[in-house]
């Protein structure tokens, strides 16, 4: 990552912000203010984390010298039944706790299944909503939004109620020109259909010019390409989409 300079030699600014050109050519204005206050927030949970740890293995030094966890919470199991035996007889002891799960569980699979809802409209607003609004698929783009989604949606999770994208390695997208953040929605999907091998089928105006693109794309009368692959992987509604929207290639 080098300093860009003008002729003069002098720092190119970006609203106040010297610019940077990384290896591959894309130029991020660096926020140093803001990346020492990263820093200092990461350190501050690291911190926290120690703690938290520190705090653990104090607790499990009580349980020096027990090697077997199974037997000891099968000890812990007979010593409640044992106090369970005053109340009830032992052959009842499984009966009276069946019934009680059965109790809570009809009370309480309503409220699940209200919760699980919730979370999924929460996943399709969010999710659905950032690939339906994002500025970057409409001027980049030239497949449809909701095959866009279909590809690449569950590289996004919600998390602590805030976006969050992933790398085909599992790991967090965290933002270019903002280090140590993570990435916005439509930085973390430019950086996932860049690195995508099927990026010249996706981008608009990329057509046959890249690696990977099928020859004769200029004849497609303007519509998005894709593989034979790609399409197969869609669903029946999509591949309706699809076969009117986008040329199919082998």
């Amino acid at each position: 990552m080098k300093l860009k300079l003008d002729e003069q030699g002098h720092a190119v600014l970006q609203d106040g912000k010297p610019v940077y050109v990384h290896d591959d050519g894309k130029e991020v204005a660096f926020d140093a203010p803001g990346t020492v206050a990263t820093i200092t927030r990461l350190n501050g949970e690291a911190k926290t984390h120690r703690e938290r740890a520190e705090s653990a293995e104090g607790k499990l030094k009580g349980f020096e010298g027990i090697e077997d966890g199974a037997a000891a919470r099968k000890a812990l199991e007979i010593v409640a039944n044992l106090d369970q035996k005053k109340l009830v007889d032992a052959g009842q002891v499984e009966q009276v706790k069946a019934e009680a799960i059965k109790a809570v569980r009809a009370e309480y699979e309503p409220v699940v299944a209200e919760r699980d809802k919730y979370k999924t409209d929460l996943y399709n607003e969010m999710i659905g909503g950032n690939f339906s609004r994002s500025k970057f698929a409409e001027e980049k783009v030239a497949v449809p939004r909701h095959m866009l989604q279909k590809t690449y949606g569950d590289s996004f999770k919600i998390e602590e109620g805030k976006v969050v994208a992933y790398d085909g390695n599992g790991a967090k997208i965290f933002s270019r020109s903002r280090p140590g953040e993570l990435a916005d929605f439509d930085e973390a999907l430019e950086l996932l259909i860049s690195n995508d091998p099927y990026r010249d089928n996706i981008l608009k105006g990329s057509g046959a010019n890249g690696s990977g693109a099928p020859s004769g794309g200029g004849g497609n009368g303007g519509k998005a390409t894709m593989t034979r692959a790609q399409f197969s992987a869609l669903g029946p509604a999509e591949q309706a989409t699809a076969a009117r929207e986008a040329t199919i290639t082998d």
